[in-house]
C-alpha cells in the first residue's frame, strides 16, 4: 500500500492543488489593513506554515481525514455525510469551500478510474475524500492523516516559491522544519479525537479578500 500512498501524494496526481494558494496570495499582495505584507520572507513563510499545520491541519482538516477514514472503513455513510457538512460549514470563505469540493471531486473520480471501487462515487470535500480513498486502499488512518498534512504543506510551499522572494532551498528548509512537527500534531489530534473545529480569522480574511485582487495567479 506504500506505493499507492506515494501515488496519492505525488504532485503529478491531477487534483489541481497547484492552482490554489489557500489565501497566501492575498496575504502576500495585500494584508487586510491594505498594507503590503511584511512577512513575505523566510520567517513569514515559516509562521504561515505553522498556522496551516497547527490550525488548518491540526484542528480542522486533519481530524476530518482521521474521522472520514474511520467512518468509511466501518461503512457508516451517515457519519460521513455529517462530517462532510460540518467540515464545509466551518470554512467561512465560499471560495475555500468550492476549492475543497473541486479538489475532492477530482481526487475521487480520478482514483476510482485508476483503482475502481463502487464506494467512491459521492463528491466529497478534499479531507473527507482523502480519508475515504485511503481507507478504500487499506492505508491506515494515521498514514492517511500524515500524508494529507504533507500534501497540503508542500502545496503551500510551492505556491510561496511563485509568490514570494524565496528560493527553492529556503522554501524546502521551511517545509522540512514544519514537516518535522507533523507527527506530534497528528499525535495530538488522535489523542483528542475531537470534532473538527476552526478559528483562523487572519487566514479566513485572506481567503475572502483574494477575489478582489487586481490580478491573480491562483484561484484562492
Amino acid at each position: 500500500m506504500l506505493l499507492r500512498l506515494l501515488h496519492l501524494c505525488d504532485s503529478l496526481f491531477p487534483i489541481g492543488s497547484f492552482g490554489y494558494s489557500d489565501g497566501l496570495e492575498a496575504a502576500v499582495v495585500r494584508a487586510p489593513s491594505g498594507v503590503e505584507w511584511p512577512g513575505a520572507t523566510y520567517e513569514g513563510l515559516r509562521d504561515w506554515l505553522d498556522v496551516c499545520l497547527d490550525e488548518t491541519i491540526g484542528r480542522l482538516e486533519g481530524p476530518t481525514v482521521w474521522r472520514a477514514h474511520r467512518a468509511f472503513a466501518s461503512g457508516d455513510g451517515a457519519a460521513l455525510a455529517i462530517l462532510e457538512d460540518e467540515t464545509i460549514a466551518l470554512r467561512p470563505s465560499s471560495e475555500a469551500r468550492k476549492a475543497s469540493r473541486s479538489m475532492g471531486h477530482r481526487l475521487l473520480t480520478t482514483w476510482a478510474a485508476i483503482y475502481p471501487d463502487p464506494r467512491l462515487t459521492v463528491t466529497r470535500s478534499l479531507p473527507v475524500a482523502v480519508g475515504c480513498v485511503c481507507a478504500a486502499s487499506d492505508i491506515d488512518a494515521r498514514s492517511a492523516t500524515e500524508a494529507f498534512a504533507y500534501t497540503r504543506l508542500a502545496a503551500t510551499a510551492s505556491a510561496a516559491m511563485r509568490l514570494m522572494r524565496i528560493g527553492q532551498t529556503d522554501a524546502h528548509r521551511v517545509l522540512a522544519r514544519t514537516l518535522g512537527r507533523v507527527p506530534a500534531v497528528v499525535d495530538g489530534l488522535i489523542a483528542r479525537d475531537a470534532n473538527p473545529e476552526s478559528f483562523m480569522p487572519n487566514a479566513d480574511i485572506a481567503l475572502m479578500t483574494h477575489q478582489y485582487l487586481h490580478s491573480r495567479l491562483f484561484r484562492t
